[in-house]
């Protein structure tokens, strides 16, 4: 028996740092891949997409290969499934956090989980970047801005050698609303 999966790929170095793809050709390189009903959300490297392949690893490679080698740079590709991001948004990691003009809220997507030896809460040596909590694909980070700006963008330190792309909760919760309708 073969089961469709529905993914939202989170895409690191999309639109950033002078590096622009259009989301149709973003969409037309998944459908190259032979993945199904490919949608993307915003310009910041969000695409839904449904296939039967049952190795996530070797699905992600697959992606990230295609990408490098149409884009001419690396495009790390972290996968998740539609109720993966479900129950990380149920789950409420940010409970009781107040939002105010300097906090931001951040769903940091991990390649791997953090060390074992990594405490909770963290705070960065600047004070500005505090991490509630993670789970093996995903940490929950506290932003406090200084005089505007995101200033510590190193969320973990030096012992955490995955790969991390982010999105703000209010973002991630749109994501998710998106990969959901037909």
């Amino acid at each position: 028996m073969t089961t469709t999966t529905t993914y939202i790929a989170f895409l690191r170095a999309v639109n950033v740092g002078g590096r622009t793809v259009r989301m149709e050709r973003l969409r037309a390189l998944f459908t190259e891949l032979g993945l199904g009903n490919v949608r993307s959300y915003i310009q910041s490297g969000n695409v839904f997409f449904t296939t039967d392949e049952p190795d996530r690893a070797a699905l992600t490679a697959r992606i990230e290969e295609h990408l490098e080698q149409a884009l001419g740079y690396p495009v790390p590709a972290l996968l998740r499934t539609v109720d993966e991001v479900a129950g990380l948004l149920a789950a409420e990691p940010f409970r009781g956090v107040e939002v105010t003009p300097d906090v931001r809220l951040v769903v940091a997507f991990l390649s791997e989980p953090l060390p074992g030896e990594f405490a909770f809460p963290y705070r960065s040596p600047k004070g500005d970047v505090e991490v509630l909590g993670a789970d093996p694909g995903a940490a929950y980070v506290v932003i406090h801005l200084r005089d505007g700006k995101w200033v510590t963008k190193d969320m973990f330190g030096k012992a955490y050698r995955g790969t991390v792309t982010s999105r703000f909760l209010h973002t991630t919760e749109k994501i998710l609303a998106a990969a959901r309708k037909a």
